[in-house]
C-alpha cells in the first residue's frame, strides 16, 4: 500500500491526538519495498546492521560508509516511507563539528529524512548543533547499544530510582536541545509511561511498554527470521521455519528429479538437441 510520507509535524499531531504509530528496522531494498506496501509509517536503518547483516557481536563495527550504503538501498525501496538514518559509533562522539559533518553525509548521500543518535543530556550539544544546521534529529535513550560495554551488557535500564530519574532528565534535555522524537529502548513499563508523558515530542518505544506514542520492532524479529528472541519481541509470523521448509522442498524435488519441470523450463525445440520426454 503506497502512501504519502509521514512528516515530523504529523508525528507530533499523532501524539497530541493519542494516535499510535509504528516503525521497523531494516537494511535493504527488498525488505524496504515490503514495508513500503504496508501501513508502517517509518523505517530505521539501524547500526544493528552490524549484528544482523554482518554477524558482529555488537553495533560498534558499523561504519559511515556501511550506513550510507544501506540507507541508500532502503530509500530506493521505500521512497514514500519516512527513513531514519542511524549515526554509527564514532561518527558524533568526538565533537559537534564531526556530528554535523557526518549527519550531513547520511542525509546527502544516503537520502534519509532524519538522523538518530544515542545519548541523553551528554549529547545535547550534538543534537543542537545538528538541528541548528537544518537536520532533524531523533534521540535514543534507555538501553543504548553503542555504550554496551559501559552498561555491562544488554540489560533493562531504569530499574532503580536514580537511573530512572536520569532517564527522565535525559528525555527533557534532548527535547530542549531540539530533538523531534525519542527512541526509548528497554525500560520498565511505568518509566516508559512517565517519560512519554514528561515531554511534548513523540516517544517511540522498543521494549518500553504500551504507553509510548509509537512502537518499533526489527523487521527480522517481528517476521521470525532471527533465531534470538528478546522478551519484548513478538514474532508475528515464523518466516525462518517457512524459509527452511522451502529450501528443503527445493532440495528434495531436485534430488528426486521433480524440478525443474516443463513449467519452469525454456521449451523451444532446437534440431539435434531434443530433450526427450519429461514432465
Amino acid at each position: 500500500m503506497s502512501q504519502k510520507k509521514v512528516t515530523i509535524q504529523q508525528l507530533k499531531e499523532y501524539k497530541e491526538k493519542g494516535q499510535k504509530w509504528t516503525w521497523t528496522i531494516c537494511y535493504d531494498y527488498t525488505f524496504a519495498s515490503i514495508v513500503e506496501e504496508s501501513k508502517t509509517e517509518m523505517i530505521l536503518v539501524g547500526d544493528s546492521m552490524a549484528n544482523v547483516i554482518m554477524g558482529e557481536p555488537s553495533t560498534l563495527p558499523a561504519t559511515m560508509d556501511a550506513m550510507v550504503h544501506h540507507i541508500k538501498c532502503v530509500t530506493k525501496g521505500a521512497p514514500n516511507t519516512f527513513v531514519v538514518g542511524d549515526m554509527p559509533f564514532g561518527s558524533y562522539q568526538v565533537s559537534d563539528e564531526d556530528a554535523v559533518k557526518n549527519a550531513c553525509r547520511l542525509m546527502k548521500e544516503g537520502g534519509c529524512d532524519c538522523v538518530k543518535l544515542e545519548g541523553g543530556a551528554n549529547m545535547a550539544s550534538r543534537i543542537k548543533a545538528i538541528v541548528d544546521n537544518g537536520i532533524p534529529v531523533m534521540a535514543h535513550i534507555g538501553l543504548t547499544p553503542q555504550s554496551i560495554s559501559a552498561l555491562g551488557g544488554f540489560k533493562v535500564q531504569g530499574k532503580d530510582a536514580s537511573v530512572a530519574e536520569k532517564l527522565l532528565a535525559d528525555a527533557k534535555a534532548v527535547t530542549e536541545a531540539g530533538a523531534f522524537a525519542i527512541c526509548l529502548e528497554c525500560v520498565p513499563v511505568g518509566l516508559g509511561k512517565a517519560i512519554t508523558e514528561s515531554v511534548d515530542i513523540p516517544v517511540c518505544g522498543i521494549g518500553a511498554g504500551i504507553f509510548c506514542d509509537g512502537q518499533e520492532l526489527n523487521f527480522y524479529d517481528l517476521m521470525g527470521i532471527n533465531k534470538f528472541k528478546a522478551k519484548f519481541v513478538k514474532h508475528y509470523v515464523d518466516l525462518r521455519e517457512i524459509m527452511v521448509g522451502a529450501l528443503d522442498a527445493f532440495y528434495d524435488e531436485t534430488c528426486a528429479g521433480k524440478f525443474p519441470t516443463r513449467e519452469y523450463s525454456y521449451n523451444a525445440v532446437v534440431p539435434g538437441y531434443e530433450p526427450g520426454d519429461y514432465e
